[in-house]
This record gives C-alpha cells, sequence and structure tokens, in this order.
C-alpha cells in the first residue's frame, strides 16, 4: 500500500514537472520571436519608451518578468530534486521488499538476509576473545580446577596471562587451552591469596592474541559491560554474558576459609552480567572491547540474583606487575592474632571481657614476642578501634585498612585497655607469607 501511493505521487510530480517544462518553452520561443521583430522592423523599435519614467517602468517590467522565469527554474529544481528523493525511496522500498532472498523447502520458507543490528557488541567481544583462555589446574595429573585468564600482555617472548589466585592456589601444574585449540602449559610467575591474583606466563608466538587493557575510572554506573569466560569449564569456553555496571568502589568481605568470619576487604565493580562457576578469572569489558577489571567472585545467595564483582584493572595491574618481578607480595606485619568483638564465643573462649560501652573494634588474641607490635607494648585483650585515621569494626576492616600501607611504614594505632582510650606508634615488618 505504502509503495503504491509513493509511486503516484512520484508520477503526478512527473506530470507537474512536464508541464512546468512546456510553458518555459513556450515563453522562451515568444521571446525570442518578439526579440526577432523587435530587430527587424522600425515600428517596434519606435513602441520603446523615450522618457525616464517610461523607461523605467518598461525595464521593471522586463526585471519582474525576469525574476519570474528564475521562480520558474528554482521551481524545477526543487521539484526535480523531490522526484529524485521519492525515487531512491521507492527503490530502497524496493529492495527491502523484493531483494530478500527466500527459500522454501517441504513447506518451511527461509531466509538468508543478514540483519544489520544497531545495538550488537560482536565486534568489541572480537577485540578480546582470542586473547581469553581455559585455564586448568592439575595436582598429581589430576584436575582439580578450571577458570578463565586473559593475555594482558606480550614482552621479551612471553605471553603474560592474568587469572585468580584461587584458580591455581592448589595446584602444581597449570595448562592454557587457546580459542585456536592450542593447549600449553604455563609457568607460575607469582600469585597472592588477598588480592586474588595470579600471574601465568607462556612462551609467546604470533598466534597468540593480547587484550587492550581499559581504565576502569573512566566507566560510569550504567554502562554497558559484558564478561567472557569458560563457566562450568571447557565445555563452554568462549561464553560471553552481558550486562551494566551495577556499582563501583564497594568494599566486599571475603572469607578465604570456610569459616563464618570474613577475613578480607576487597575494592571491586560491581556488575549484573552473569558470572558463573569457571568465570573466575576472566575479563569484563567496555563497549569498546577494552578489559576494565578482571572478574573473581560473586553473591551466592537464595534471594539474590545478578551480583557480580570484579577487580578494577588498575589495581590488577599493579599487583600482576609485583609478582612479574617478584613472585610475591610482600605485606606489612605487626605480630598480632586478633578476633572480632562481635564473636562472643570465642571471645569467653580466651578469656577477653570488653570494657563497657565498646561496640565494635578488633581484640588483640595473642602479641608475637619481638614483634613490632610487642615493641610498641600491644597486649592481649586489647581492643583496636582506629588504624591510622581510619576506624576498624572488624578483622576483615583491620586487615583492609593495614595491607595499604608498606613494610617500614610508622602507623598509629589506637585502643582501649581497662576501659580507657591509649595510643600507640607501631613500625611496620615484612611478612614472610
Amino acid at each position: 500500500m505504502e509503495k503504491n501511493n509513493l509511486e503516484e505521487e512520484k508520477k503526478n510530480l512527473e506530470k507537474r514537472l512536464k508541464e512546468i517544462k512546456e510553458e518555459q518553452r513556450k515563453n522562451t520561443t515568444k521571446k525570442i520571436k518578439s526579440r526577432l521583430l523587435h530587430n527587424s522592423t522600425k515600428k517596434e523599435k519606435e513602441e520603446i519608451p523615450t522618457s525616464e519614467a517610461n523607461y523605467y517602468t518598461y525595464s521593471n517590467q522586463k526585471d519582474n518578468r525576469h525574476k519570474n522565469n528564475n521562480i520558474s527554474l528554482s521551481l524545477v529544481f526543487v521539484i526535480t530534486i523531490i522526484v529524485a528523493v521519492l525515487s531512491g525511496l521507492i527503490g530502497a522500498a524496493i529492495v527491502l521488499k523484493f531483494n530478500t532472498v527466500t527459500t522454501t523447502t517441504n513447506g518451511v520458507t527461509t531466509s538468508s538476509v543478514k540483519l544489520d543490528e544497531t545495538n550488537t557488541i560482536s565486534e568489541s567481544v572480537d577485540k578480546v576473545y582470542d586473547a581469553v583462555v581455559v585455564v586448568e589446574g592439575y595436582s598429581k595429573d589430576e584436575l582439580i580446577s578450571t577458570g578463565t585468564g586473559f593475555v594482558y600482555k606480550k614482552d621479551n617472548g612471553k605471553a603474560y596471562i592474568m587469572t585468580n589466585h584461587h584458580v591455581v592456589s592448589d595446584c602444581d601444574s597449570v595448562k592454557l587451552l587457546f580459542t585456536n585449540g592450542d593447549e600449553i602449559d604455563a609457568e607460575l610467575e607469582g600469585s597472592d591469596t588477598y588480592s586474588d591474583i595470579a600471574v601465568l606466563s607462556v612462551k609467546d608466538s604470533d598466534e597468540i592474541k593480547a587484550a587492550i587493557m581499559g581504565d576502569s575510572s573512566k566507566t560510569e554506573v550504567g554502562d554497558t559491560v559484558f564478561t567472557v569466560g569458560s563457566p562450568e569449564g571447557a565445555d563452554y569456553a568462549g561464553t560471553v554474558t552481558k550486562g551494566i555496571l551495577s556499582g563501583k568502589d564497594r568494599l566486599v568481605a571475603v572469607a578465604l576459609t570456610n569459616s563464618t568470619t570474613s577475613d578480607y576487604y576487597m575494592n571491586v565493580l560491581q556488575t549484573d552480567a552473569a558470572i558463573n562457576p569457571g568465570n573466575s578469572g576472566g575479563p569484563i569489558c567496555n563497549t569498546n572491547g577494552e578489559v576494565i577489571g578482571i572478574t573473581n567472585m560473586k553473591l551466592v545467595d537464595a534471594s539474590v540474583e545478578g551480583m557480580g564483582f570484579a577487580i578494577p584493572i588498575e589495581d590488577a595491574l599493579d599487583y600482576a606487575s609485583t609478582l612479574e618481578k617478584d613472585g610475591k607480595i610482600t605485606r606489612p606485619y605487626i605480630g598480632i592474632s586478633m578476633l572480632d568483638i562481635s564473636n562472643s564465643y570465642y571471645l569467653w573462649q580466651a578469656g577477653i571481657n570488653l570494657p563497657e560501652n565498646v561496640e565494635s573494634g578488633v581484640a588483640v588474641y595473642s602479641v608475637e614476642n619481638n614483634s613490632p607490635a610487642d615493641k610498641a607494648g600491644l597486649e592481649k585483650g586489647d581492643i583496636i578501634i582506629k588504624i591510622g585515621d581510619n576506624d576498624t569494626t572488624s578483622l576483615a576492616e583491620f586487615r583492609y585498612e593495614l595491607y595499604k600501607l608498606s613494610p617500614n611504614d610508622t602507623v598509629k594505632i589506637t585502643y582501649i585497655r581497662d576501659g580507657k582510650e591509649h595510643t600507640t606508634d607501631i613500625t611496620l615488618g615484612e611478612s614472610e607469607n
């Protein structure tokens, strides 16, 4: 129906264009004839006004005729353009309607047209896809863990792969499966528990592709992101999930063991893109195909859906750089064992009584001899409420603030003993772990 209307309108405009051209042709013929007569007879010459006033009237009449001719020509030009546009629209409609290639087999009609989708991220996925690998961890030749990793740099004949510490922590060997089918034994350059970052390496080759690193600080909540990973292992390698950046700078409590007490806080990005077992260590990317984080955990609860987390790529690259050089990340050492004051049963077992009005902090359970804490005068039963200028409400928060510091740094500790507040300066040592 729409095509028929366009055809009819085109025909009407073409008819009008012909009429205007015919009028122009007749006017031009008359004008030429008049000029011929004017140039060949005295009578016509005598008709030209001689007075100045009449001459201007005659001249204005000529100018008006000239203007009308210009207007007619402009109208012809506009109508010509309209006809051309309509012809294009009709042509496009015909292409859309008639250039669709379909085949019918046994009564089933199928189309071979490739859709031009405007919101696809396929080109972005292509940029990172071949840099993503399946990580398989073995112990005594037995597969004990699977995860994901990605090539983040190529340097000095090596390709470096980043993954999570918890993917390879209990393994004595690691294999990487690339998208081209290659299976390569990897060397562990270094791994760290608290950052949950591990660095692997293989011999570099032209077939190995490196991902492009982005900048998570330039992303905003609500931006589209996607992940590439291996949920449930190699059978689903290269799985892409899409979502949004749900949050930034989230402090998430992490338990490093199966205990109910959190051991550490991690600063992470939050996303609703699906993250499943096996995705750990894979990239989370922006819509330009740049890696902005490394996926490492999700919130698992029957009442919660779509809460996955990733380490910002800036933090991950800092950790990876240290692991490349030193094989480990050296952390500060204070020399105390601690308990959350919310854990009343363990406090009772340890014989630690909380002072009145103390509602937050960590209790000193024991102090190592000749440690930085021992030299600074801390004792069992002290309740630490601040590290530096930052309040500490739990063991996880205390470690988070402590591990921002470096060995040999001096930090002020505020604590409560016998109901009174005290402070002491502690020069931190170097952890052996």
